[in-house]
């Protein structure tokens, strides 16, 4: 299978340039050059068809009248290094220590500000800013209680922060049904290697948010509030609150009476203290930000801000995910914290500073430009990539609006693993670790891995036609008893054009 595998000069997440298998993923490698062509169609058939079977769908907004979609799945795992994995933890508890302190500091005090280490103009003119969380201290001084940071691993094999996603990030609920779809398609890959586990995840997710409960409310009542079945993410909402034994809800459902939420039942009135809410800031209550909202709740930002019911995550966090913002995370780090940076950001131009500007206009072809408040791919050009046309476009618009444009030099994104027609290709990957913040710091084993299902493609959105993967932390000494001896060599795989 693994005969024409050829990841060019890139950095392969599964075989060295050597051609053998990297430490960990050595008896994946095994098992899969164990089966033939047709077995992993065969199996990937019953994979397609179980997401199918479980409603595991995505929608995508403005096409074909925005239709309904299987997420697409490769049942190649993907396999991160458990000391890869120790590094990444780590860094991403710091980073969302940080955040929440940046946050925080934002609505209140503005130390970092009058400190000259945050510019005041950048602050100002963030779209993400929301003058209604001014004065604002959630529980426990929590802004961020779940949080998906993608990361990109570069040519030389190092894990870079592409971006962060503090207001509602979706895709957790793939991470849990990958796992179990692999599960049950292919129990055999999984024989004797250690694994980290992800099936806590929702009980984890439950006690993050009873520890955001108001205070003095030992249990409380939780709610997920969901936009309703038309939202692209629906399936998770639903999942989640299945999965946590909590109600969804949506904004119809919920009101305020007196200075409490309640949730309208079949024996009245029940009152509610924590709504994890999967609504965007504008849309959360009608009286507060946008007037013509009829998905959020009125009057519940005043309730929020009397301290009676806890928002997560909380309204005005999404200061700290504009793309401008993000390329100051390292020094908020150093001035928050102390310390280094654990992971990197990946090099970035603010378009608003003349000289950056300048440099991005001149290597426009070169860049990858990004619009600093758009998600899901889109806005994004990418230089190499672009024709004349849409170069000249993007340079209008940073002309036009500088603030709303940052820039990054095209990386090298790493490849894995992955089934294309019944051959097995490298494809490139981004990483999406989900993290919790509570009594504690929680990063689940992983996270989602999204792959570029087109040769050559770096855009690994599901919008964009990318797909996803089970991504397995896994220990080096976590080798099946079967593998000892002569067995336990590494499995000598052939890359196209090596000798």
């Amino acid at each position: 299978m693994f005969e024409n595998y050829d990841c060019g000069s890139l950095f392969d997440e599964a075989i060295q340039s050597t051609g053998c298998p990297r430490p960990g993923a050595e008896s994946l490698i095994q098992r899969l050059e164990s089966l033939s062509s047709e077995e992993l169609q065969r199996r990937q058939r019953m994979a397609d068809a179980t997401m199918l079977n479980l409603g595991i769908t995505f929608n995508v907004y403005g096409h074909e009248g925005g239709t309904e979609k299987i997420f697409p799945f490769d049942i190649i795992p993907r396999i991160v290094d458990q000391q890869d994995w120790n590094h990444i933890e780590r860094g991403l508890q710091q980073r969302i220590r940080t955040l929440n302190l940046f946050i925080d500091d934002l609505y209140n005090d503005q130390k970092v500000v009058k400190d000259h280490v945050f510019p005041r103009e950048l602050l100002e003119t963030a779209d993400t800013l929301r003058p209604q969380c001014q004065g604002v201290h959630p529980p426990k001084g929590i802004w961020c209680h779940i949080t998906g940071t993608d990361l990109v691993r570069d040519r030389d094999g190092t894990f870079y922060v592409l971006e962060d996603n503090l207001r509602v990030p979706s895709g957790v609920s793939y991470v849990l049904e990958n796992r179990e779809v692999m599960k049950r398609i292919f129990p055999q890959v999984f024989g004797g290697l250690s694994i980290a586990p992800v099936e806590n995840y929702p009980e984890k997710l439950l006690g993050t948010l009873q520890h955001s409960a108001p205070p003095g409310i030992d249990q409380p009542n939780i709610v997920v509030l969901t936009p309703g079945i038309y939202n692209s993410a629906y399936f998770e909402h639903s999942y989640l609150a299945q999965q946590m034994g909590v109600e969804l809800v949506q904004g119809s459902d919920l009101a305020v009476v007196g200075d409490r939420v309640y949730m309208r039942t079949t024996r009245g009135l029940k009152r509610v203290d924590v709504i994890y809410r999967r609504i965007d800031d504008d849309f959360l209550d009608p009286t507060c930000f946008r007037e013509d909202s009829c998905l959020g709740v009125p009057g519940l930002m005043e309730v929020y801000r009397k301290g009676n019911v806890s928002l997560a995550n909380a309204p005005g966090n999404g200061v700290a995910d504009d793309k401008a913002v993000y390329a100051y995370v390292p020094a908020l780090i150093k001035y928050y914290l102390g310390e280094d940076a654990i992971l990197p950001n990946v090099p970035t131009y603010l378009c608003h500073k003349r000289e950056d500007r300048q440099y991005v206009l001149e290597h426009l072809a070169e860049m990858v430009m990004k619009p600093t408040n758009e998600s899901g791919g889109y806005g994004i050009v990418i230089g190499p990539k672009a024709s004349k046309a849409e170069l000249e476009d993007v340079r209008q618009k940073i002309l036009a609006n500088p603030r709303n444009y940052v820039a990054q030099p095209l990386l090298h994104l790493s490849t894995v693993p992955t089934l294309v027609e019944g051959a097995i290709e490298a494809r490139h990957v981004d990483l999406r670790p989900f993290v919790l913040c509570g009594e504690d710091i929680y990063v689940l084993p992983g996270g989602l891995t999204r792959v570029a299902l087109k040769k050559g493609s770096t855009v690994v959105n599901s919008s964009q036609g990318g797909g996803s993967k089970d991504t397995w932390v896994v220990k080096r000494n976590g080798v099946h008893p079967e593998l000892n001896g002569s067995t336990q060599r590494q499995s000598q795989v052939q890359l196209a054009g090596t000798p």
